[in-house]
């Protein structure tokens, strides 16, 4: 855990607590394990202090490198929190003149959250009290990306499926604009990004669990905490296989069970077993073969959208046995061998889902070096950019994200317009070349996003962080509600497929919608989604709050009841 500087805490003249000072210029995070995304805070501005207040030998410049923060010395008897500080705070017109502690520019800023002064920048990052966004995490834009990213993937799928009446048709999403003469909007550059992002958006997930699973971690290698480092790493990995396949076992075990006590049928993902037991005991081989960290196939029979929970935990491995291996190295020696990791498993071998870690760890240690002030010389010359680069890098990566699909190999690359030379590129161990363009696109959106400040607000605002909070369930229960309920809604509206007519004659055309619109964005497709999405995000909800969160909690008790005390260790 990475701990600030403590002060003692304040209370208002009506009995209200006020927030210690680190908490209310730098929104120090609530303690957490390294599973949570709450490593380190972000400053209210790059400063770390509120533009209209200015401390002596401090002054603000511009710094674009993410979260750089100035954190005051703890307060002592003989030097208590106290600047020279001359104005007038905008809050309450009172004169700040002479020599001003601390904890009255402390309570100004509470009394100006109350008052409303900071209502408009709320109102932009989504929160409707002043203490939420006081205590908003500083990677709390992680967690609305990894929901925004769930979302993308819902919408890829479902655009497929809707569209899924010939298999041109179904393909047709996964070109790039005017492949074989067709210009479609959603195939546009970057446009495409909405509607078939959800590849790119699987490799973000995998950036963010690098950065995230190493946090803690490399807060206490920083902090040379090699004692804490070795409960954390062993508590972490205690937990993480059941944290990640427990929630895949209760969604699978219950889509398979609905086949045979509802008697849904559907054209994806199989068909059903005679009986109930042979069912359970299919489910069974597949899902002790699914989640075996060894075996050759990480595909999952019964929901195929949940190939990348096994790659997540060959993953996590990496990163915990990466962490161990560079417990005792310098901070120069542990980033030249993070770099040498990723290069080895993105340029000398094709293990692409091991180089988004990396590249996730890696970025967690520039992040936190940089907040401690111990960037090496390298880094610290780079860190500082004027910001329209970053609107450059951020426009690379969104034409990188938006690599075809169906190229899966490099002449099939070279067929798609705007992709030729690109293909050049592709390294020769990459079997898919679509996974290394994807590797640097979601690279330089997590580098983009913190030094982007509008991008990071939209990531922070309630929907995304909502999305953040159900991502996993989501992610996991989009695919059993399109085969199920979206089969039969699609169907109703006109949206319909050769297996329909076999499978649930009974709901084609039931209600017809006009197909008016262009490709992908017809009246029928948006009338379907009045119905399936809300429907979806209930049940994501739902999920969340009986599995997920539970299994959470269960992996938890199960370590602190299975593992002993440091004395009792060592008795």
């Amino acid at each position: 855990m990475i701990t600030s500087t403590s002060t003692t805490s304040m209370m208002t003249s009506e009995g209200r607590p006020v927030p210690e000072l680190e908490e209310v210029l730098l929104d120090q995070p609530v303690p957490g394990d390294a599973s949570k995304t709450s490593a380190v805070s972000r400053p209210t501005h790059r400063t770390g202090y509120p533009r209209h207040l200015s401390l002596p030998g401090k002054p603000e410049k511009t710094d674009f490198s993410p979260r750089s923060a100035y954190v005051p010395q703890s307060p002592t008897s003989a030097q208590p929190y106290s600047t020279a500080y001359s104005g007038v705070f905008p809050a309450t017109g009172k004169p700040l003149q002479g020599d001003v502690s601390y904890r009255i520019l402390a309570q100004e800023l509470y009394s100006a959250a109350n008052s409303g002064v900071f209502t408009a920048s709320q109102w932009f990052r989504g929160t409707s009290e002043p203490q939420k966004h006081l205590k908003l995490k500083r990677t709390a834009y992680l967690d609305g990306l990894r929901g925004f990213g769930a979302l993308l993937v819902y919408i890829l799928h479902n655009e497929g499926w809707a569209h899924s009446e010939t298999m041109e048709m179904a393909i047709t999403l996964e070109h790039v604009w005017g492949y074989r003469g067709r210009h479609h909007l959603i195939t546009f550059p970057f446009v495409r990004t909405l509607f078939t992002g959800g590849h790119l958006a699987v490799t973000v997930f995998f950036v963010i669990s690098g950065y995230v699973l190493s946090a803690k971690p490399l807060s206490l290698i920083q902090s040379k905490e090699t004692v804490n480092l070795a409960d954390n790493l062993g508590s972490a990995l205690f937990r993480r296989w059941l944290r990640l396949f427990i929630p895949v076992c209760v969604l699978t075990f219950l889509w398979m069970s609905s086949w045979h006590l509802f008697g849904f049928r559907s054209s994806g993902p199989m068909g059903p077993e005679r009986t109930y037991l042979d069912e359970v005991w299919k489910w069974y081989c597949d899902f002790k073969n699914y989640s075996f960290i060894f075996h050759d196939k990480y595909f999952n029979a019964y929901s195929f959208h949940v190939w990348s929970i096994p790659l997540e935990f060959r993953g996590s491995i990496v990163i915990y046995t990466t962490l161990i291996a560079v417990a005792r190295c310098s901070t120069s020696s542990r980033l030249k061998i993070e770099c040498g990791l990723l290069f080895y498993f993105m340029y000398v071998v094709d293990g692409w889902y091991c180089s988004l870690f990396m590249m996730g760890m890696l970025l967690c240690d520039l992040d936190l070096l940089a907040i401690r002030r111990e960037l090496p010389p390298f880094f610290k010359r780079v860190q500082t950019q004027p910001q329209w680069v970053y609107y450059l890098l951020l426009t690379i990566a969104l034409y990188l994200g938006g690599v075809p699909s169906v190229a899966s190999d490099v002449m099939e690359l070279r067929a798609q317009p705007g992709w030729y030379y690109l293909s050049f590129l592709k390294p020769q161990a990459a079997f898919n070349p679509a996974w290394f363009f994807r590797f640097w696109a979601a690279t330089l959106v997590m580098i983009c996003i913190p030094r982007l400040r509008w991008l990071q607000s939209f990531f922070e605002t309630p929907f995304c962080q909502y999305l953040g909070r159900i991502s996993f369930g989501l992610y996991l229960v989009h695919g059993p509600v399109m085969w199920s309920i979206g089969d039969r809604i699609y169907a109703a509206v006109g949206l319909t497929n050769e297996p329909q007519h076999a499978l649930i004659p009974a709901w084609i055309n039931r209600f017809p919608f006009p197909k008016w619109g262009i490709f992908g964005l017809e009246v029928n497709w948006f009338a379907s989604q009045l119905i399936l999405f809300p429907l979806t995000l209930w049940l994501a909800e739902v999920f969340t709050r009986l599995v997920d969160e539970p299994s959470v909690k269960f992996t938890q008790w199960l370590f602190k009841t299975h593992t002993i005390s440091e004395r009792d260790f060592l008795v």
